[in-house]
């Protein structure tokens, strides 16, 4: 049994957990900046990072206790260096370094991309475990940052097969979401409001298909919202209300859009690669229609995380860290961090 101790900065979360051999977890505590950032229209990292340093101890202590255990039951102590906004992330990384050297435990860096991967095989106490992966598979890690394809060949082992040229998928997400009027954070608010769309097929949006490639884009996706929005009167703010159907069938037709795409090029690429298995990561995972599009076009099993493991966490970092320990992948001391730390 090894318990390992996970810490997330990487962005606008401050987590901390406590995980069993890889994949029970045993605490995942996350203190969220949403509502801080939400008047901004989005993340602030001077904010960021200084909220990280008034909740990076409070959010450790309440790790352990509950999990119910102590630093002397710790075996690893993981943190993720990259990528992500350097003040984030250098709260993180330099705690975890300091309990790592003050007891004397082993310190595992870990790829924020990587470890979202690994929300895929967490459980609670008490739950049936995810099924193993079937290597080789392909992951699709779709975030506000990121839109990437990734062919994991085994733990530790990957080779990045596409990714956005542009906008990310999750930043799609939010500029859309401010063009209709929504609000932030865009994905969950986009998905409500295209849930109420009466007639959700009457839009139609373009969908950038870059053939030849496994790559994405979204910035022309996001153009063409903008141009209907202005022909209804929504864009700029302030005009004339055109009434919640138009927001609503919009938000359906973008994301329709989105995850179409997102699941064609997935699909396509685990084809081509030689995938035994689908896997969906990052925050956009959560989406209840990209879940629903993959599910149905995949001839492959598709693993799905648990949408609350979707956004940033430690319990993925830890579950991660755990793999990279077992296979002597230490940092020292002199751990820095990677803002754009790439996954390959």
């Amino acid at each position: 049994m090894t318990l390992v101790f996970g810490f997330e900065t990487s962005c606008d979360e401050t987590a901390a957990a406590v995980v069993r051999d890889g994949h029970l977890m045993l605490s995942n505590v996350v203190a969220s900046q949403v509502e801080i950032h939400r008047r901004f229209g989005g993340v602030v990292p001077e904010v960021a990072s200084r909220q990280h340093l008034l909740e990076i101890m409070p959010v450790v202590s309440l790790g352990l206790s509950n999990a119910g255990v102590g630093w002397g039951d710790i075996e690893g102590v993981a943190v993720t260096h990259g990528p992500g906004l350097a003040g984030s992330l250098l709260v993180g990384v330099s705690a975890a370094k300091a309990i790592a050297w003050a007891r004397g435990l082993p310190l595992v860096a870990v790829n924020h991309l990587e470890g979202h991967i690994y929300a895929n095989w967490l459980h609670h106490p008490g739950d049936p475990p995810p099924p193993p992966p079937l290597f080789p598979l392909v992951c699709l890690i779709v975030s506000g940052g990121h839109s990437d394809l990734v062919l994991m060949e085994e733990h530790g082992r990957y080779r990045r097969l596409g990714s956005t040229r542009d906008d990310a998928a999750g930043e799609a997400f939010d500029k859309a979401a401010r063009i209709l009027g929504l609000g932030y954070p865009g994905g969950p608010l986009i998905q409500r409001a295209a849930g109420k769309a009466a007639a959700p097929q009457s839009r139609k949006l373009p969908r950038a298909w870059l053939r030849g490639t496994d790559d994405f884009s979204f910035s022309g996706l996001k153009t063409a919202v903008l141009h209907l929005a202005q022909e209804e009167g929504l864009w700029p703010p302030g005009g004339v209300s055109p009434g919640e159907a138009v927001v609503t069938e919009l938000a359906a037709a973008f994301q329709e859009a989105v995850a179409e795409v997102l699941v064609t090029k997935t699909v396509a690429a685990a084809r081509t690669h030689g995938g035994r298995q689908i896997v969906l990561a990052g925050g956009v995972a959560a989406n209840t229609r990209l879940r629903e599009l993959m599910v149905e076009r995949s001839s492959l099993p598709v693993l799905l995380p648990d949408p609350n493991l979707c956004t940033d966490n430690a319990a993925m970092i830890a579950a991660c860290g755990y793999h990279h320990l077992r296979a002597g992948r230490t940092a020292g001391p002199d751990l820095d961090v990677h803002p754009s730390l790439k996954l390959a």
